[in-house]
């Protein structure tokens, strides 16, 4: 490679615009190849973090430089989450009506699902360390991130479980809801957001607007009940 090519290919992935068009691009190609394949390892996020990651390593870009040159993306994380608000507001009668069936879901589901999690662990041996970070797998990162801190966990690992429990979440709940003929918008929503947070609440959201209104419920109570309740279940224990 020239000099002139050199220069110019280094001011193109050195640009601040690099990073963001990078992951925009690689979010639209992985839903391009989902929506026509629909095969579940191609699930956007997966893909498009497995895409991103491949082009940071070719390019010999640092994470580091990739956060800060992409920080116009987390700033937006705000906005997209608040539009949330337009699905259940168009769902709200809905909401309404099944509100205690959703309380009752969560009641039971949430806390199902975290013991699973934490027993499985502590069955395969692992420590109390790793088992106060894998709690709060099932909420978004932030508060997860929170939560384990408060229990003793890390929780930079946390958000790595957040991460993991949210792309498995969304690649295996639609089939197996298929295979076990969910058809109901309302418990497909309720099960994603509830088991898989942020990432459950986007594939819902490309099943339909109820779907994802739904989802969009179960996220934001399962999160508060997690934040509240699992720090004080793990005084009790202790």
């Amino acid at each position: 490679m020239s000099l002139d090519w050199q220069a110019a290919w280094l001011a193109v992935i050195e640009h601040p615009l690099f990073a963001v068009g990078l992951t925009m691009a690689a979010f639209q190609l992985a839903m391009a190849a989902y929506e026509r394949t629909r095969w579940i390892f191609l699930q956007p996020v997966l893909a498009s973090m497995v895409l991103v990651i491949g082009v940071l390593l070719l390019c010999g870009i640092s994470y580091d430089q990739y956060r800060r040159d992409a920080w116009l993306l987390s700033i937006l994380l705000g906005p997209a989450t608040v539009a949330l608000a337009v699905p259940l507001f168009l769902n709200l009668r809905r909401i309404r009506e099944l509100f205690g069936p959703i309380l009752l879901t969560l009641l039971i589901a949430g806390p199902v699902a975290t013991v699973l999690g934490v027993g499985l662990a502590w069955w395969f041996g692992a420590s109390e360390l790793m088992l106060a970070t894998l709690a709060p797998k099932s909420v978004t990162s932030p508060i997860a991130m929170l939560v384990a801190e408060e229990i003793g966990g890390v929780a930079a690992l946390a958000a790595v479980f957040v991460l993991v429990t949210g792309v498995m979440g969304a690649i295996i709940g639609p089939a197996l809801m298929n295979w076990m003929k969910v058809e109901s918008p309302a418990a497909r929503g309720i099960t994603l957001g509830l088991t898989s947070h942020a990432v459950g609440t986007a594939q819902a959201l490309q099943e339909g607007e109820e779907c994802g209104a739904f989802a969009a419920v179960a996220m934001s109570l399962m999160g508060v009940m997690t934040a509240v309740l699992l720090p004080l279940a793990v005084s009790l224990v202790r």
